[in-house]
């Protein structure tokens, strides 16, 4: 699970793991935690979202099936940052074949952009040859995080592989 810091990953992630939200601190370094979404489990790696520790996002991505992205979208100065990073990642050769699914996060903001300013913004139209999808989520509240676990797991049902995100 990837995205700038203070995006919502890991209040996400323990929303997915144990249906509740945990008070969270930046992350560095990163989580790892199992998660079982209907009859899957799957391993989450959620990785700090820190200018410093972007770099080392590269490290996580051998045998990755799919990215979480998660993107805060009331941080609509940072959206050319998250756009960046996401295309150079999706443009890894570990990462080819690795499905994304992009969280449009804290839609509960008055002033948060939709799912489809933040796909403009990222430039997701431009992923060739790449199953993705968006969802809009609030972490806190837990909407959106089912439709895109929905989404996503059928992908794991063929091999099991380690997931970023």
């Amino acid at each position: 699970m990837l995205g700038l810091d203070s995006a919502g990953k890991t209040t996400i992630l323990y929303r997915m793991q144990i249906g509740e939200v945990v008070t969270t601190i930046p992350t560095i370094g990163f989580n790892v935690e199992t998660v079982q979404y209907k009859n899957l489990k799957f391993q989450v790696w959620d990785l700090g979202g820190q200018t410093s520790i972007r770099p080392y996002w590269r490290c996580y991505y051998a045998d990755t099936k799919a990215v979480v992205y998660v993107v805060d979208s009331t941080d609509r100065e940072r959206l050319n940052i998250n756009k960046a990073e996401l295309l150079a990642m999706m443009n890894e050769e570990e990462l080819q074949d690795a499905k994304l699914l992009v969280f449009a996060n804290k839609q509960d903001q008055p002033d948060a952009m939709t799912p489809a300013e933040v796909s403009e913004g990222l430039g997701l139209d431009t992923l060739k040859n790449r199953q993705w999808s968006i969802f809009k989520s609030c972490a806190i509240k837990g909407e959106g995080l089912e439709e895109g676990l929905d989404w996503r797991v059928p992908f794991f049902l063929d091999t099991p592989r380690r997931t970023v995100g």
